[in-house]
């Protein structure tokens, strides 16, 4: 077996290189043309059979010369966010409004790291890996690769993702088994009224009025409607109408999230989405309104195989050198690597990178977010680990 360790150290600077141009060149999802091609020249130069799918998605397959096996898949998402960014950093974004401010940089510089270190070393492992750099993972677009095969040919037996999070202290990692990060629904809705003149309400229906009593109807569903130990959370993230102080308006756009994570998902989501639905209804019927409902395709509940998982934990300590910096980790954020996870045994590590000498401590999809680049090298130490180990197993 080769030195792990230093073989990380030896790309180290790199890992970090790529990083900083990614971070310096973001493309929001399904414009990822420069990252995608940097990504496939990548891999075609390390002797990989690589293809598109996708549109802007690229599948490396690395074939061990060990003989015969398993085949490992695993994913790094490659889009970033349309926000503007506030950080100052010399790498800062330079395309207006458009940032990464989730860590996708880093997932796909490590990702590549991980493929030049297994394709170095093709020879001390059995079947197969394949390298998944997926676009548009903000936007649910995980199942648009599924759809198009990367499941099959040659046929996955697993899966592993990492994510940098900064919730998570820098060193440690978050990882449990099960549920992990919750089914996300994204929803667009219109509260349809009739116009009229601010001094004589009387005449009009106000689709003000009504959106306001919606945002605060729907959010007893949590307690009222479901068992309170289950969580939900009903956000709106939008809302736009009117135009003009003295004029009551016809119609009122909002847009937000639900997001929950609860047993048999399968039966539980059409009775969130119902109950949701009833709450507008009925509060918009007791006021005369009219409403439009939509949903956009979001991603379910991301599933932790206890056997991944296990996987994960024996690679952790090898790569920290600790045994107690995990930390049992559940969030209602979304992430479309549920949609594998729902596939094939998988596991989603959460790398910690919460650290305030680094200025890594702002949330996820915030204008100041950056990460703490020291923790890149573990997270592909990691999953190098996790590939060997999977694979020759």
């Amino acid at each position: 077996m080769f030195d792990i360790k230093k073989e990380i150290l030896n790309y180290e600077s790199e890992l970090i290189a790529l990083r900083r141009d990614f971070h310096e060149n973001p493309e929001l999802g399904y414009h990822e043309f420069r990252t995608s091609k940097i990504v496939s020249d990548y891999l075609k130069n390390l002797g990989m059979e690589v293809k598109n799918v996708a549109k802007t998605g690229v599948v490396g397959l690395l074939r061990g010369t060990g003989g015969p096996g398993k085949t490992l898949l695993m994913r790094a998402d490659m889009d970033a966010l349309p926000v503007e960014e506030k950080t100052g950093l010399p790498y800062s974004s330079k395309t207006p409004n458009v940032m990464h401010a989730c860590g996708h940089d880093g997932h796909t510089a490590i990702q590549l790291i991980v493929a030049k270190i297994l394709a170095n070393h093709r020879d001390e492992f059995k079947g197969a890996i394949k390298f998944i750099f997926q676009p548009n993972e903000e936007e649910a677009g995980a199942l648009d690769m599924i759809n198009e095969g990367i499941l099959q040919s040659p046929k996955v037996d697993g899966a592993c993702a990492l994510h940098l999070w900064s919730p998570v202290k820098t060193g440690r990692i978050g990882l449990s088994s099960g549920p992990v990060l919750g089914t996300t629904e994204e929803f667009e809705l219109k509260i349809l009224g009739k116009a009229g003149h601010t001094s004589t309400p009387h005449t009009a229906k106000d689709a003000l009025l009504g959106a306001a009593k919606v945002v605060d109807a729907v959010q007893s569903l949590g307690t009222r409607e479901f068992d309170p130990l289950w969580p939900i959370a009903i956000m709106f993230g939008k809302i736009h109408g009117g135009s003009a102080r003295n004029v009551i308006t016809d119609c009122v756009e909002l847009g937000g999230t639900i997001r929950f994570l609860f047993p048999d998902e399968n039966v539980n989501k059409p009775k969130v989405l119902e109950a949701f639905e009833k709450s507008i209804r009925g509060t918009c019927e007791s006021l005369g309104l009219g409403y439009e409902l939509k949903y956009i395709p979001s991603n379910p509940s991301l599933i932790n195989d206890p056997s991944m998982v296990s996987l994960i934990r024996q690679c952790a300590e090898e790569t920290y050198g600790v045994k107690d910096n995990i930390d049992e980790f559940k969030s209602l954020a979304g992430e479309d690597f549920a949609e594998i996870s729902q596939r094939v045994p998988s596991v989603m590590t959460f790398i910690g990178i919460y650290n305030e000498a680094a200025k890594s401590c702002y949330p996820h999809h915030h204008s100041n977010f950056d990460i703490d680049e020291d923790m890149m090298k573990y997270g592909a130490e990691l999953h190098i680990r996790a590939a060997l180990k999977f694979l020759n197993n």
